[in-house]
C-alpha cells in the first residue's frame, strides 16, 4: 500500500541483469474440477506469475500457478518478489504476465494518484480503466476480499459494549476512546487524524494524545489483544485477526480507500487465451476476507507452506482435485 520509492531503471537492471531473485518453491498440480471442469485447455500457454513477498501475496499467487498448471499451461513461478515495485516494473517489462493486485495500492503507488476512492466498485473501474488505457494490463473482475486498513478490538470488549461499527466509538467515554497505531498510518495525510475527524472524534479535543499509543505492526496486534489500547489499527486480511479471536470494527462511514484484490493479465496473452477468465473469475468470487484470514493464519500462524495451503483450499471448494 506504500507508494513506490524505487526508480524504474534501476528495479528494471535488478530485473533483467540480475534476475528477479524470487523463490517460487514448489506448485502442485491436479485436475479441473466442478465449474472449472469445462474450462479450455491452455496448452500452448507459457506464463510467468509474480507475486510480492508476503503471505497473502504469495498464497494468492500459489492459487494462480496451480490452476493454471492443472489447465495444461507451462508456468514459470515467480512468486516472493522483494516488495510492489518490483512486481510492478516485471509486469510493466513483461517479465510476468500475471499477478493479483490490490486495486487502492495500482490506484495510489502505480497511477500516481494522492488518495483511494472508498467505493470498491468505483475504484476497481478506475484503475482497470486507465492501466488498460496506459499499459495494456487487464483487470479481471476483484474478488470480495478487500485488505484495506481497518481497526479492532477483542471479542470479549466488542460483546461487552455492543460496539461492531466505528461510528458507535463516539459513544464512548473520552477515557475509552484509546487507539494504538502504527507510525505510518498515524503520520499519513489519509491516515489516522483525517480518519477521527471522518468520523467526528477530533484527535486532541475528543481523542486526547495521551491515548494514542505509536507501536510498530506487529506490536499493536499484540497490545490490542492484551487490553493495552481499546482500537487497534489492522489489515482487514490479517491471519492475526483469528488467532487473536479480534473484531474487525466496520468502516460504516466509508473512510478507508478500498483496496480489493484482482488478477491482472498481460492483454496480448489474455487476447490469445480469452479463457483465463473462465478460470479464474469462479475462484476469485470466493476470496473474501473470512477466507483470506483463515488462508493467511494457516500460513503466518500454523507455518504452513502457501503452495499447501492454496492446494488444500482449492481441493475443498471443489475446484481442483489432486492427481
Amino acid at each position: 500500500m506504500k507508494r513506490l520509492t524505487a526508480l524504474a531503471c534501476a528495479v528494471v537492471l535488478v530485473i533483467s541483469g540480475c534476475g528477479l531473485g524470487t523463490s517460487g518453491g514448489f506448485v502442485p498440480d491436479g485436475a479441473l474440477q466442478g465449474p472449472l471442469r469445462s474450462v479450455k485447455s491452455l496448452d500452448g500457454l507459457t506464463i510467468a506469475i509474480g507475486s510480492k513477498n508476503f503471505q497473502e501475496q504469495l498464497i494468492l499467487g500459489k492459487i494462480a500457478a496451480i490452476l493454471m498448471r492443472s489447465a495444461g499451461a507451462h508456468v514459470q513461478d515467480l512468486t516472493n518478489m522483494p516488495g510492489s515495485d518490483t512486481s510492478r516494473q516485471a509486469m510493466l517489462g513483461g517479465q510476468i504476465q500475471m499477478a493479483w493486485e490490490y486495486t487502492g495500492t495500482a490506484w495510489i503507488s502505480y497511477l500516481g494518484h494522492d488518495t483511494g476512492i472508498p467505493d470498491k466498485q468505483k475504484q476497481y473501474d478506475a484503475v482497470a480503466k486507465e492501466d488498460a488505457e496506459k499499459y495494456g494490463l487487464i483487470w479481471l473482475k476483484p474478488a470480495p476480499m478487500n485488505n484495506s486498513y481497518g481497526f479492532a478490538m477483542t471479542r470479549k470488549e466488542s460483546d461487552r459494549l455492543h460496539l461492531t461499527k466505528l461510528s458507535q466509538v463516539a459513544s464512548l467515554p473520552v477515557k475509552e476512546r484509546t487507539f494504538c497505531v502504527e507510525s505510518e498510518f498515524a503520520n499519513r495525510n489519509d491516515g489516522f487524524e483525517p480518519m477521527l475527524k471522518h468520523y467526528g472524534i477530533p484527535l486532541g479535543s475528543a481523542v486526547p494524545r495521551n491515548n494514542i499509543r505509536t507501536l510498530d505492526t506487529g506490536a499493536v496486534y499484540a497490545a490490542t489483544s492484551h487490553g493495552d489500547c481499546r482500537f487497534g489499527e489492522i489489515y482487514t486480511t490479517d491471519g492475526r485477526i483469528k488467532s487473536l479471536d479480534l473484531v474487525v470494527l466496520q468502516d460504516d462511514k466509508k473512510y478507508f480507500p478500498a483496496y480489493n484484490v484482482a488478477p491482472v493479465i498481460s492483454k496480448k496473452v489474455l487476447d490469445k487465451y480469452p479463457q483465463l477468465r473462465d478460470l479464474l473469475q469462479p475462484v476469485s468470487d470466493k476470496l473474501t476476507d473470512p477466507v483470506l484470514i483463515d488462508l493467511n493464519a494457516q500460513v503466518d500462524v500454523d507455518g504452513r507452506e502457501p503452495a499447501d495451503v492454496a492446494m488444500d483450499w482449492l481441493v475443498k471448494e471443489g475446484f481442483v482435485s489432486r492427481d
